[in-house]
């Protein structure tokens, strides 16, 4: 039987609690090495969503905190940074690492294994298209910036240029040399 919901109120920390604990759930050794910083704070910030307080119980799950302070921080973004209590940090940045949501698994209980991997391997397709697009938007506008509006120098060029500069300076050193020999 699942277990109940809180009567707490809906706020980002009992969403993140909800989901962060529902993907702890799934990993039982997760959730044992975290027993033993019960009692800690952590602090979450992603972009564009307000910053999510939440404490490590005793059964090694996470809840929405009123603590004025976090013992340690993570920054959600590619590459999650976390600062604070050194110990705490090192253990959720190894967490970080290796702890994954199943998606596919947690599907299968509603749509069936099939549909499940067909839905997960779409979306898997769907964030691999996205991040290539966004790579080639990115070489377009380099292209665009340094061949068509000349806003950029590529560095073939810039080198050339500097190396013109550096012979143009030895000549106009060797120049003066013989303008003073003359006078």
């Amino acid at each position: 039987m699942r277990p109940s919901l809180s009567d707490a109120k809906a706020t980002p920390a009992v969403a993140f609690c909800f989901f962060a604990n529902h993907v702890l759930d799934g990993a039982p050794w997760a959730r044992e090495r975290l027993v033993r910083f019960a009692g800690r704070t952590l602090e979450f910030r992603a972009a564009l969503f307000p910053p999510v307080l939440v404490a490590i119980t005793a059964q090694g799950r996470l809840e929405p905190s009123s603590a004025e302070s976090a013992d340690a921080r993570v920054v959600l973004a590619p590459g999650p940074r976390i600062s604070g209590d050194a110990e705490l940090a090192a253990e959720l940045q190894e967490l970080a690492r290796t702890l994954r949501w199943d998606v596919e698994e947690d599907l299968s209980r509603v749509l069936g294994d099939v549909l499940a991997h067909r839905a997960a391997e779409t979306a898997r397709a769907l964030w691999r298209w996205q991040g290539d697009a966004a790579g080639r938007i990115g070489e377009a506008l380099v292209a665009y910036a340094s061949d068509e509006a000349r806003m950029v120098v590529r560095h073939p060029e810039l080198s050339s240029l500097a190396e013109s500069l550096a012979q143009l300076s030895r000549s106009l050193a060797e120049l003066e040399q013989r303008v003073a020999r003359l006078g």
